[in-house]
């Protein structure tokens, strides 16, 4: 298996330009895409997968080509939250300064108390005053989703600095906050102290069930009668976060900034290499767009997820060993659902990666 990942990377760093080629920091715009034959395929299968997930509910997708120019989007765009999908810029974000010189991959990073946040990986396993390298950090972010040190490194590089990548790659208005800070400013939809909650606070109240009982918790962690909460529910409160437009993105935007990435204009050579191999190697969503995607397949992916929001926003490639043809293609797949709890959100996201699959965009001859 790693001797294939290493033909895999050896084949994609040989797409990428020579060094000497510099090219602007962005992909070429959509609308130079041709309109691609697979599309009248592919529209009936996504309306029919959307209808099936019921009222309230919705799917975005957008699929570039890279090697044919073409692309299609469905409701792709209108701003989708992306959840841990921000974690790619943040590694950009990370790698330019590893490029730079300030940091380095075994650079021992110290872990804080305010530091923890909620959720998958490992580094939550640490005590504050331990050191981490930046490279584990990066891979606990990158293949685990890791949220305590996706927020270590945004407080190693700086805020503003993962904003500004953000702005280069995706969108001017792409606004990324802390993973501490997506659910203070959750919780703020109930009641503006949610803003003191601290990281114990955050750890408390995810130790307690979504619903009823997570909204009672908050309340006494606030010091505040229940009633004076200004949502009624968890739902309403996160629907009003996401509102807000924070950690938000057309996947149009999104897909060209994973498409920048792929042709090694976002980092250099080795740093892309580097990254592309961790998200290969991602252990979120094995059943989501990977699962519906054609055999033989590699998928350089993020997914992301959060109350009602399920995400996977990536790029699929012809296998390098043995190569399946004699021009590895490319394909950014980038696709969310909204209005579902997660299982059903990950099953639409199979069903998805399916029908691109059946619309024939991986087929030179769409049928």
């Amino acid at each position: 298996m790693r001797a294939s990942r290493c033909c895999l990377l050896l084949a994609l760093l040989a797409l990428l330009p020579p060094p000497a080629a510099a090219a602007p920091p962005t992909a070429p715009p959509a609308t130079q895409a041709a309109v691609p034959a697979w599309s009248t395929a592919l529209e009936p299968r996504l309306r029919a997968i959307e209808a099936a997930l019921g009222e309230g509910a919705g799917i975005g997708v957008y699929v570039l080509h890279m090697e044919r120019d073409e692309s299609y989007g469905y409701r792709a765009g209108e701003p989708w939250y992306l959840a841990s999908g921000v974690k790619v810029p943040v590694a950009i974000a990370v790698l330019r300064e590893v490029e730079r010189g300030t940091l380095a991959l075994d650079t021992p990073v110290v872990l804080r108390a305010d530091d923890f946040v909620d959720g998958a990986g490992a580094t939550n396993r640490h005590r504050p005053g331990e050191a981490l390298a930046l490279s584990w950090l990066l891979e606990q972010m990158i293949v685990h989703s890791d949220n305590t040190a996706t927020d270590v490194l945004i407080r190693t590089v700086g805020l503003a600095a993962v904003n500004r990548v953000a702005a280069e790659l995706v969108d001017a208005r792409l606004r990324i906050t802390t993973l501490a800070d997506v659910r203070r400013l959750a919780y703020g939809q109930f009641h503006p102290g949610a803003a003191r909650l601290d990281a114990q606070d955050l750890l408390a109240l995810k130790r307690v069930p979504a619903g009823p009982a997570r909204v009672r918790k908050l309340a006494a962690l606030l010091g505040v009668p229940p009633e004076q909460l200004r949502q009624p529910d968890l739902a309403a409160a996160f629907e009003a976060y996401y509102a807000t437009g924070a950690n938000s993105a057309t996947l149009v935007d999104y897909g060209r900034m994973l498409a920048t990435l792929a042709d090694g204009k976002a980092l250099g050579a080795e740093a892309t290499g580097w990254l592309l191999e961790r998200m290969l190697r991602v252990e979120t969503g094995h059943r989501r767009l990977r699962a519906g995607l054609p055999p033989g397949i590699a998928f350089a992916h993020k997914t992301g997820t959060q109350y009602r929001r399920t995400c996977d926003l990536g790029i699929a490639m012809q296998p390098a060993d043995p190569p399946a043809r004699p021009d590895p293609a490319r394909v950014v797949v980038a696709a969310c659902v909204r209005g579902t709890g997660t299982a059903a959100g990950v099953h639409a996201l199979q069903r998805i990666a399916a029908a691109i699959t059946a619309a024939g965009v991986f087929v030179d001859t769409p049928p």
